[in-house]
C-alpha cells in the first residue's frame, strides 16, 4: 500500500544530502524519505566516479543508460524544487566537500552489497566523520536485507530453495508514493559539473531501453498488465517469443525498486509466482555477494578455482564474436552485442558452452558480459555465471552441460530466434537449423549456407567436450572433499 512521504522537518534549518548511486528515481526511496524527514532542505548529489566509468568493469551501454537516466531525473527533481548536483571524482573527496559547501549534516544513501561499493561507502563515512557528520545508509535496492534472511542460528542461507521460503516470509515495509516536492536550496547555489555527452554505446540505440524513471514505470505497468506476465513459467524460457519483464535495466539502476516490481506483479496462478521468484533469485545472489564478497574474484567454492582452464585465444573469440558453429549460442553472442540484453535461457546456454564446451575460465566470459550488458549487476551476473560454471552454491551442479543442440530445439523449435540473429542460416531447413553442420551438401547449396564458408563448422564436438569438461571438474572436485 502506497503511502504519503510529506515528512515535516525534526530538525529546522538543517540541510541533508541524498547521495545517489543505483537508486535514480524518486518513487519510493527510502533514503530519500529519511533525508526528508531529518532536514529542511535535501541536496541531492550524483557523483561521475572515473572508477566506475572508465575502469576495467566500464561498459558503454550502461553509461549511456546512466547519462539518460540522470537527464530524467535532474528534470524529475528539478519540478519538485531541487536541482541535482553533478560532480567528478572519487566520492570520499566529493561527498564531503559538497556536504561542506552546503553546510549540511548528514549524508542519506542507498545500501549497496558489492565489495567495491563497500569499500567506497566505507571510505566516505570515514571522511564525513573526520568533519563531525554521518553517512545514514538505507534498504532500498533489495526486497529484503541481507540480515533479514538467516538460519535459525544466524548464519547466511547458501541454498537458493531454503533461502526463498525465508525471503518470502520477511515482513515487506511500506511502499513509498514520490514526494511532490523536495525543499532544497535555490538553484546555483552549489557549483554542479556538467554531464558529459551520451558515450556512443556498442549497442544498437534503437534496441536499448528507454532511460529513465518515467520510461521505467511505463514498462513496469505495461508488464503487469500483460498476457506474458501469467503465462511467465512457460513463456520465460522460449528464446522466439517475447516473454520476459525486460525490467532487468531498471532494478539495476534503481529506475524501479525491487519491491514495487514485485508487488505490481503479485496475483494468483504459476506466471506470477514464478517471476517472484526470479527476483528472489536476483536477492540470492546478492545476499550471496555481501556474505561472501571472494566470489567476484573466484569460485564460491575454492576448489574449483584449480579447474584446469584451457588458454584458447581463437576460442574465445569465436564464442565472443558468435561465430563457435552453434546457432543458438552464436544468436546469443550476436544479441548481446547487438542489443546490450541477452534473454537469460541465452546467457545459460552461452555461458555453459565456453565453460564447459570449451573449458575456458568462466571469469572470461563474465567480464565480456560485463563489458556489454546495459543491465550488467555484479552480483547477478557473477551469480548465473557461476551456477552455469558450476563452481557457486549448487551442491553438485558440476555435470550440468548444456546441450546446445537440445536448448535450441527445445526453446527455440520454429528457430524465429536463431534466424533474426544469424542471418547465414535463413534458408537453412529447421531440420537441420540447430545442427547445420550435418546438412548433406544438396543442401547446403539449396540453401545457400555451405558450411565452412557461409558458417563455420563446430568448433568442437559437444559429447567429447563434455566429457572432457567432467574429467577436468572432476579432478577438481576431489580436492573438495
Amino acid at each position: 500500500m502506497t503511502r504519503s512521504t510529506a515528512v515535516t522537518p525534526s530538525v529546522p534549518g538543517r540541510v541533508a544530502l541524498l547521495w545517489l548511486r543505483r537508486d535514480l528515481r524518486v518513487h519510493d526511496h527510502p533514503a530519500l524519505e529519511a533525508a526528508l524527514a531529518s532536514a529542511q532542505a535535501v541536496v541531492p548529489v550524483f557523483v561521475l566516479d572515473p572508477r566506475l566509468l572508465d575502469g576495467p568493469s566500464a561498459s558503454a551501454n550502461r553509461t549511456w543508460f546512466l547519462l539518460g537516466t540522470l537527464r530524467a531525473l535532474a528534470r524529475d527533481l528539478e519540478a519538485r524544487g531541487a536541482p541535482l548536483v553533478i560532480r567528478t571524482g572519487r566520492p570520499e573527496d566529493v561527498i564531503p566537500a559538497v556536504a561542506a559547501e552546503a553546510r549540511a549534516g548528514d549524508v542519506f544513501a542507498s545500501r549497496d552489497v558489492s565489495p567495491f561499493a563497500r569499500r567506497r561507502d566505507a571510505a566516505v563515512a570515514d571522511a564525513l566523520a573526520a568533519a563531525g557528520r554521518r553517512l545514514h545508509l538505507k534498504g532500498g535496492l533489495l526486497v529484503a536485507e541481507p540480515e533479514e534472511v538467516a538460519t535459525t542460528d544466524g548464519r547466511p542461507v547458501t541454498v537458493f530453495t531454503p533461502f526463498a521460503r525465508r525471503w518470502a516470509a520477511v515482513p515487506r515495509r511500506p511502499l513509498l508514493g514520490a514526494p511532490s516536492t523536495i525543499p532544497s536550496l535555490p538553484r546555483g547555489a552549489l557549483v554542479a559539473d556538467r554531464l558529459p555527452e551520451d558515450p556512443p554505446p556498442t549497442a544498437e540505440p534503437a534496441l536499448l531501453p528507454v532511460p529513465g524513471e518515467t520510461a521505467a514505470r511505463d514498462r513496469l505497468v505495461a508488464w503487469a498488465a500483460s498476457a506474458a506476465l501469467p503465462g511467465y513459467a512457460d513463456g520465460r524460457n522460449r528464446l522466439d517469443v517475447d516473454g520476459t519483464s525486460r525490467l532487468s535495466a531498471d532494478l539495476k539502476f534503481g529506475t524501479l525498486s525491487p519491491l514495487e516490481v514485485l508487488l505490481a506483479a503479485e496475483g494468483p496462478g504459476d506466471g506470477r509466482r514464478v517471476f517472484a521468484s526470479e527476483l528472489c533469485w536476483r536477492e540470492f545472489y546478492s545476499h550471496v555477494l555481501w556474505h561472501f564478497p571472494h566470489v567476484v574474484r573466484g569460485a564460491y567454492r575454492p576448489p574449483f578455482d584449480a579447474v584446469p582452464w584451457i588458454d584458447d585465444p581463437a576460442g574465445l573469440a569465436a564464442w565472443r564474436e558468435g561465430r563457435t558453429g552453434y546457432p543458438v549460442v552464436d544468436a546469443a553472442m550476436r544479441q548481446l552485442a547487438a542489443s546490450g540484453w541477452m534473454h537469460n535461457r541465452a546467457r545459460m546456454i552461452s555461458a555453459s558452452f565456453l565453460a564447459k564446451d570449451l573449458l575456458i575460465d568462466w571469469r572470461r566470459g563474465e567480464a565480456h558480459f560485463m563489458a556489454h550488458l546495459v543491465d550488467g549487476d555484479v552480483a547477478s551476473n557473477n551469480g548465473g555465471w557461476q551456477w552455469t560454471a558450476g563452481t557457486g552454491t549448487d551442491a553438485a551442479p558440476y555435470f550440468r552441460v548444456f546441450n546446445p543442440v537440445a536448448q535450441g530445439r527445445r526453446f527455440d523449435p520454429d528457430g524465429a530466434y536463431v534466424k533474426r540473429w544469424v542471418p547465414e542460416l535463413v534458408g537453412v531447413p529447421i531440420a537441420y537449423l540447430h545442427e547445420p553442420w550435418t546438412m548433406p551438401a544438396q543442401v547446403q547449396g539449396a540453401a545457400g549456407c555451405v558450411i565452412g564458408r557461409d558458417y563455420p563448422a563446430p568448433l568442437v564436438d559437444h559429447a567429447e567436450a563434455r566429457q572432457r569438461a567432467l574429467d577436468a571438474y572432476g579432478q577438481s572436485r576431489s580436492s573438495e572433499r
